[in-house]
């Protein structure tokens, strides 16, 4: 019985991951022959398909009534971002940094998750912060298209601005996002592979459908079991969520983020891994705590995020310091990753 709950779980685990590639991919194809830019394709199907897994698992959740996986599952990705795939790309490899990521995303990213502790301390997460969470989430989409062709000049302060002032809004109505369409329509060409190469249109449909499929049964299965697990162990869903689901959802990034690590592509890792923190912080505690509101407990306030701002917080000045992340600071911060989830696992043992 315990090993066919174990063989549900995983089956969930790879659905949801292998829905999560699938449907990344067709949309990203779908959105290319409608004339969307390489450049928005990036910041956002590509960026929130990083997440998607988190979301997914996060949002059934949600559904099930189980704040705490949600909690769990956020801070866990978010520390697993940092701790464990930063760090091992790093400790094998080193990476160089970007100026205007450390002081634009970096920053936002610190704040999302001061303003999620600070909520957090008022004892939940509800409806109306899910939808400040939400618009802040939109307001960072919209700032990375408006500041994409900018090398420095744009920080933290005009974030605030962007977003307080409703910039993102103003941008949509008035059409400022020009590079989205190529055109702003589908070209002749276009039209013509879409006639030519119908079948390939369609075959995309079908696999975006699928993916999708693939997603919420995955993500399901894989919660279901995961409450299961937390029921069969006498464990918290919060711990469950932090280690298991955290871990399992964060694999594949780790996979990708060492290959790119060998390539050398430094920058990229860095912003996907910001950019994936970001989307935890902001969609994924936005769109959870819409469906039901995130109850904290005194372990998630006086533990958990707070270790999650230290790492975090690390991170950010390993980036700063000479513009690169070296061996020593990977080392530093996978030793930080392993301390944090062998406190977790001593603690849900012993208590």
């Amino acid at each position: 019985m315990f090993w066919i709950h174990i063989l549900i779980l995983i089956g969930g685990l790879i659905a949801l991951l292998k829905g999560s590639d699938v449907f990344v991919e067709s949309a990203s194809r779908m959105a290319k022959r409608f004339g969307v830019t390489e450049l928005v394709i990036g910041l956002t199907l590509v960026a929130l398909g990083t997440s998607i897994p988190e979301l997914a698992s996060s949002v059934a959740a949600a559904l099930k009534g189980s704040g705490n996986m949600v909690i769990g599952n956020v801070i866990g990705s978010n520390i697993a971002n940092i701790g464990l795939i930063l760090g091992v790309a790093a400790l094998l490899y080193g990476l160089k940094t970007n100026e205007k990521i450390v002081r634009r995303d970096s920053y936002i990213m610190i704040f999302g998750l001061v303003l999620f502790y600070l909520l957090a301390l008022r004892g939940s997460i509800g409806i109306i912060e899910g939808i400040v969470f939400l618009l802040l989430y939109f307001a960072y989409i919209g700032f990375l298209i408006k500041t994409r062709d900018a090398l420095e000049g744009y920080h933290l302060n005009h974030f605030f601005t962007y977003f307080l002032r409703f910039g993102y809004l103003r941008d949509i109505r008035q059409r400022r996002f020009k590079k989205v369409f190529e055109d702003g329509k589908i070209t002749k060409s276009e039209k013509k592979i879409v006639v030519e190469y119908g079948w390939l249109f369609v075959r995309d449909v079908f696999l975006f459908t699928i993916g999708t499929i693939l997603i919420f049964v995955g993500a399901k299965y894989l919660i279901t079991e995961a409450i299961w697990l937390s029921n069969f162990f006498k464990v918290s869903e919060g711990v469950i969520g932090l280690t298991l689901v955290a871990l399992g959802t964060s694999l594949p990034e780790l996979g990708v983020t060492l290959s790119a690590a060998k390539k050398g592509y430094g920058e990229m890792i860095l912003g996907t891994i910001i950019g994936s923190n970001i989307a935890n912080t902001f969609l994924v505690v936005g769109v959870s705590s819409i469906i039901t509101p995130l109850v904290m407990v005194r372990e998630t306030l006086m533990f958990m995020v707070p270790s999650m701002l230290l790492i975090s917080l690390v991170a950010i000045f390993s980036m700063n310091h000479k513009l690169k992340v070296g061996k020593l600071k990977g080392a530093l911060l996978l030793s930080l990753y392993l301390l944090f989830m062998g406190f977790v696992i001593y603690r849900s043992v012993m208590y």
